[in-house]
């Protein structure tokens, strides 16, 4: 017979995993422990194999709690994970940046992408779990795979010469060249700040008016979407944020700067 201690063993990685869909740890946590109290109630009655039966619920469970939001929700910051694995998981520069793309999909592509993408189910297993049909996930994950594939229409390499012109442009203290390299309706937001500006005129009098009375530096990771930013105050390098940049076609659609040195630390530089 399945123990709590069996299910109560999925933690960690339900909790990724809600993090991806919601966006914001808070909420991953609520969905977890409302996803394993659940499980361990109809535990007497279940047949079948436990971790696909756990990502239902926790799928489920978040999507309804997206459902219920009376905004959309920015992303939040990936920290505060318990296990030593889900640390590496969430701490990585590669996997900030997957979130921050993902995160721009809707919810229902977002599922289906990471149940068959990122957890390897097959299409009429998502299909279960959404309470869908399978041609339902087929054509959501066919949208969701465009959409990410427009982000990164750029590669590697070309994201990453982008970046550092974008970077370039900051040291410089560029204006003009800054909100040049955004689409017209570009993001910036600064978890776990309450503030947000939306398209180039909002951007353009938040740069003018607080961080570029300043200088900048800013230092690459390993994913050219990921940067920290340091502040340079009277000769000294002060470490302000983590930058995620999410990219549209050959431009900057949206900037998520995680404010706090304490995610520098998190990634360990």
């Amino acid at each position: 017979m399945t123990s709590f201690e069996e299910v109560a063993g999925y933690r960690d990685e339900l909790r990724a995993h809600c993090y991806r869909l919601l966006g914001s740890m808070d909420d991953a946590e609520d969905a977890v422990q409302e996803t394993l109290q659940r499980a361990w109630r109809n535990l007497d009655g279940f047949e079948g194999s436990l971790r696909p039966w756990l990502y239902k619920i926790a799928t489920n469970r978040a999507l309804t709690i997206i459902g219920q939001r009376r905004q959309p929700i920015e992303l939040g910051p990936p920290i505060f994970v318990a296990s030593a694995e889900s640390q590496v998981l969430i701490r990585e520069s590669v996997e900030l940046a997957f979130v921050a793309a993902i995160h721009h999909l809707t919810p229902p592509q977002r599922a289906a992408l990471l149940l068959r993408d990122v957890l390897g189910y097959s299409a009429r297993e998502a299909a279960d779990m959404l309470g869908t049909s399978a041609a339902a996930v087929h054509s959501a994950v066919r949208r969701a795979r465009a959409a990410l594939a427009e982000q990164d229409a750029l590669g590697e390499e070309g994201q990453r010469e982008t970046a550092a012109r974008y970077a370039a442009a900051w040291t410089a203290g560029d204006l003009d060249a800054i909100v040049g390299m955004l689409t017209d309706d570009a993001r910036y937001t600064m978890p776990p700040l309450d503030e947000r500006y939306h398209g180039h005129a909002e951007i353009r009098r938040f740069l003018v008016e607080g961080p570029l009375q300043y200088g900048w530096r800013f230092a690459p990771t390993a994913s050219p979407k990921v940067w920290v930013t340091y502040l340079i105050d009277d000769g000294v390098e002060v470490p302000v944020s983590l930058d995620v940049l999410v990219f549209r076609g050959p431009k900057i659609s949206a900037v998520i700067s995680f404010i706090g040195d304490e995610f520098v630390k998190f990634l360990g530089l």
